[in-house]
């Protein structure tokens, strides 16, 4: 079986409370720690590789965001599939291609740009180009971003999800949606659901977002947030020690 179709069989069958919990890795390192945790799949962060490259959150150039998912996809055997935020200016095409020269199963788009929700119709025309271009060769996640950028009404983001799966999405990741609404949202969108999770105890846990909905979970930058955290302890200690 290829890499595309287990990750996309990941998503089919899930119980309510057995989310597909997918880390994110930020290098090739981090990537064989989730590996060898056991973990089925991943799923690069943009953020996360940003900040381990040095740059702000949106910022990181196209070429360095492909080569750091190269070397994700290289690391390890289980299917990844990778944040490229909103294409790059990218035609569908060249994306597309780009993804799969990397090596990855999937993709995370974003349906806002600079702050902006896009015009969903024009977002979900783009969508439909990639989903052409791809075929069944890449699992497409299409973020959308009402809670974020948006009036936050559950309404306008099944309406946007609606249209990003009749555009051939596989999954929709209304990202920040309170959790009281994940019921709502689930019901109202067809598919695969992804929902952020958090790690800092405050929310529920992967098990609880299965139960309101989730199809899987994904943390954005959090898991490299915590990693730097624990490092910045370890050299706190280390410097008491000199």
């Amino acid at each position: 079986m290829k890499k595309v179709d287990t990750f996309r069989a990941l998503h089919r069958n899930r119980l309510q409370d057995d989310p597909l919990v997918l880390p994110g890795p930020w290098d090739a390192v981090s990537a064989r720690v989730y590996e060898e945790a056991g973990f089925p799949a991943l799923a690069t962060p943009s953020a996360g590789i940003a900040a381990a490259l040095g740059h702000e959150d949106g910022s990181t150039p196209a070429d360095e965001m492909f080569a750091a998912v190269t070397r994700i996809c290289g690391a390890v055997e289980i299917p990844v599939s990778a944040d490229v935020e909103g294409g790059y200016g990218l035609a569908p095409k060249e994306l597309v291609e780009r993804l799969l020269e990397a090596g990855a199963v999937g993709c995370n788009l974003e349906d806002s740009e600079h702050g902006l929700l896009k015009d969903p119709h024009r977002h979900a025309d783009w969508l439909a180009e990639v989903r052409y271009a791809a075929g069944d060769r890449l699992f497409v996640n299409a973020r959308v971003d009402t809670f974020s950028y948006g009036d936050g009404n559950p309404e306008r983001a099944i309406e946007r999800a609606a249209l990003y799966v009749a555009a051939g999405a596989d999954c929709v990741y209304p990202i920040g949606a309170p959790v009281d609404v994940l019921p709502l949202l689930r019901s109202g969108i067809q598919g695969p659901l992804n929902v952020f999770g958090r790690l800092d105890g405050e929310g529920p846990s992967p098990t609880e977002l299965g139960e309101l909905g989730a199809t899987r979970v994904t943390f954005g930058p959090g898991l490299q947030r915590a990693a730097a955290r624990t490092l910045r302890e370890a050299a706190d200690r280390l410097r008491t020690q000199t």
